[in-house]
């Protein structure tokens, strides 16, 4: 599926929401809306901002961004040529201008917003909207692919260069040159060293300067699609108690994916987590983090909670992300038909064998530098 064909298999998805929820159009202004609408745009300036700057309106017959004169350039000259999309173009210093030109775009219609927009007449955007980002195309699998695969370079790259002494702040910054060379954004990246990666499940870089172990995590952004994927270090033997946790961690993590099931709920797959924890002598790890969920526009759409009635779709992205205190796995998955399949290989990364109830998967080991 080219580009042309995926926006119109969307523009026909809004077409057939907006019968069924009686609208005549919606107003998207969320990155992950815009994004996925329109294949892969950007509408934001600010890469940590949930909301952007210019907002698209999408009716049963065409759609239009509508973007301030310092956006609506850029817009038109690179992120939205030649999709059809009009560019309408509003004064930034003019409130009363973006009322109006807003306002005249709309006319009549019943709109529905993704977030409130000042001065305009419109209800909220169910959230049966959120869904139609969740099924991937044939085209997007494929961006999924190759995003996935820049990211697990990108970090097992920096963890097989990395040195004693370095700081986890100096590894971050590594990462997020690594990534954004490849075209990504890193809106997180997680860092830890030594004794941090035990106590803190969200490390943050802090400073600290690497001794024997660290950890690192990405969440890398590519046209909007967000891959997830962490990888751990030691340098010298790795300790066997250490060796024998992140084997439990694989075996839960084994057990997530495999549970990954189009039709599955995710608390039923949450459920198989917490089988696999007690099964591997750690029953109440799955307490001290979540354990990921659905991804794709947003770093998780829907975490697995204890009876989460979401179901798993096929063609939608998961990334699990189980923990064991001082160790973890995590790397980005599609739930398909067939079963579930990582979207990424590692490089030349060790691997283990994890199992669960006949399922077996290889995964990333620690690394021994």
């Amino acid at each position: 599926m080219d580009l042309k064909a995926e926006r119109e298999l969307k523009r026909r998805q809004v077409a057939a929401f907006l019968d069924s929820h009686e609208l005549d159009g919606v107003l998207l202004s969320r990155r992950c809306n815009f994004s996925w609408y329109t294949a892969g745009a950007r509408n934001y300036v600010g890469t940590a901002d949930d909301v952007g700057n210019s907002t698209l309106l999408v009716t049963r017959e065409r759609a239009v961004c509508l973007a301030t004169n310092i956006e609506a350039t850029r817009l038109k000259d690179e992120d939205l040529a030649g999709t059809g999309i009009e560019v309408v173009r509003y004064s930034y210093a003019d409130p009363a201008d973006r009322t109006r030109t807003l306002a005249e775009a709309i006319g009549r219609r019943l709109v529905a917003a993704d977030v409130p927009v000042a001065g305009v007449n419109s209800v909220r955007l169910p959230g049966e909207f959120n869904p139609l980002r969740w099924v991937l195309t044939e085209s997007e699998i494929a961006r999924y692919r190759a995003l996935c695969s820049d990211a697990v370079a990108a970090i097992e790259g920096v963890a097989r260069r990395a040195e004693p002494g370095r700081t986890e702040d100096e590894l971050a910054g590594q990462i997020a040159y690594e990534l954004r060379r490849r075209g990504c954004l890193a809106p997180v990246i997680l860092v830890a060293a030594d004794a941090r990666v035990e106590r803190h499940r969200h490390p943050l870089p802090y400073g600290k300067r690497v001794e024997k172990y660290f950890m690192l995590v990405v969440g890398a952004e590519r046209g909007g699609l967000i891959a997830s994927c962490s990888r751990l270090a030691w340098f010298g033997k790795l300790p066997e108690e250490m060796a024998a946790r992140h084997r439990a961690v694989c075996t839960v993590d084994a057990a997530l994916i495999s549970a990954t099931r189009p039709g599955t709920t995710l608390g039923a797959i949450f459920a198989e987590a917490q089988a696999a924890y007690a099964a591997v002598g750690h029953a109440d790890e799955w307490r001290y983090h979540h354990q990921g969920g659905s991804t794709g526009y947003l770093s998780r759409e829907v975490k697995a909670v204890p009876g989460e009635t979401t179901l798993a779709l096929e063609n939608q992205a998961f990334a699990w992300n189980p923990s064991i205190s001082g160790t973890k796995s995590e790397d980005t998955l599609l739930c398909s038909a067939s079963g579930p399949e990582l979207l990424a290989a590692p490089t030349d990364w060790p691997m283990i064998r994890a199992e669960w109830k006949g399922f077996a998967i290889a995964r990333p080991a620690i690394l021994e530098r």
